[in-house]
């Protein structure tokens, strides 16, 4: 007889619903009875930590695709994100990496073919801003940065950031003291800036001045050898890049450009130095150098050529050896600019 009268198991629905409950209740009752509080704290832990299993499925079962629907529709349908996203700080540490793993979860959700994360955050774009600031506060700045980026998965969302005024906290959270925070900071940036090729070529285009004068001054000039090397890992990226092209010819016809680079060819560091390379060589491959580059490369051409003649990659590297040879051989036959 027992058996007759147990709980019906509760579907993602309800889960989705009861979590949004408690999330308003935690949200507009910050004050209420400890012993009440505590229990449904332990609730919520206990419900979000369903909804993972769901998505990602446990150790006995893999995800089922029509309960992950049901799940991202009910939680996208009324504001169960912009709920977990505020409340995220009030919830202990598990909860919130279960947290964060439903909320990036759910960006790669397809519900009837389409990404409805995506129409959501488009509606609620205001909650980009709550993430990237989620860099000035250490205890939340890992789960928001892993939000962050994956939402950033969406061009429309990533444009957003890019274009926002607060794109230009990350020269500043990239060198914060705090190692853990300053990597997760970087990772993000290089995913604004390389995903979306075109709207990164766009956003670098409308942007260059005052882009490249912080990215520079900031970054590559920077008195940490972390930040160093990571921004001209990235700058290589970004110039390497087709879609790039145009910047790339802007940044190469600058001396102020060039004499950064020449200063990281000189570091003692062998990876900043390779990395260097990579982005010097298209000052020298650039064939319509302005005159005061040729200026520049010919006053130190025979330190250049020193430099190159021990300049080696700790493994071997056939496409690096061709275009050290090849600088070489482009610096070599520099000659003066006449003027007309």
């Amino acid at each position: 007889m027992k058996g007759l009268f147990k709980s019906k198991p509760k579907t993602p629905v309800d889960l989705v619903r009861l979590t949004r409950d408690l999330l308003i209740y935690v949200d507009q009752n910050p004050d209420s009875r400890e012993t009440k509080r505590e229990e449904k704290m332990l609730e919520l832990n206990k419900l979000i930590r369903e909804l993972k299993s769901i998505l990602y499925g446990n150790g006995e079962a893999e995800p089922v695709s029509e309960a992950c629907a049901q799940l991202t529709q009910e939680f996208f349908r009324e504001n169960t994100l912009r709920l977990l996203i505020l409340c995220l700080p009030k919830l202990n540490l598990e909860a919130r990496k279960d947290a964060t793993q439903v909320v990036a979860n759910l960006q790669r959700q397809q519900v009837q073919f389409r990404l409805i994360a995506c129409d959501y955050l488009e509606a609620n774009i205001d909650l980009m801003d709550i993430l990237v600031l989620g860099y000035e506060n250490t205890d939340m700045a890992l789960h928001y940065g892993t939000m962050l980026r994956e939402c950033i998965r969406h061009q429309s969302v990533a444009r957003y950031v890019l274009e926002s005024e607060n794109v230009k906290k990350f020269f500043d959270y990239i060198q914060l003291p705090n190692f853990d925070i300053a990597a997760d900071a970087s990772a993000t940036f290089k995913e604004l800036l390389t995903r979306h090729k075109s709207t990164v070529a766009e956003f670098l285009s409308k942007n260059y001045d005052w882009f490249f004068a912080e990215y520079n001054s900031k970054l590559l000039e920077s008195t940490n050898y972390i930040t160093r090397r990571q921004a001209i890992k990235l700058l290589g990226d970004m110039l390497l890049d087709r879609s790039n092209c145009a910047v790339m010819t802007r940044y190469v016809s600058s001396r102020d450009n060039l004499r950064i680079l020449m200063n990281l060819l000189r570091e003692s560091s062998k990876s900043i130095q390779i990395e260097a390379f990579h982005v010097f060589k298209l000052f020298v491959a650039n064939q319509h150098k302005p005159a005061d580059i040729i200026s520049i490369l010919l006053a130190n051409k025979t330190k250049l050529l020193r430099l190159f003649a021990d300049f080696k990659t700790d493994k071997e590297d056939e496409q690096f050896e061709a275009d050290k040879a090849q600088v070489i051989r482009e610096i070599l036959a520099l000659e003066p600019w006449d003027q007309p």
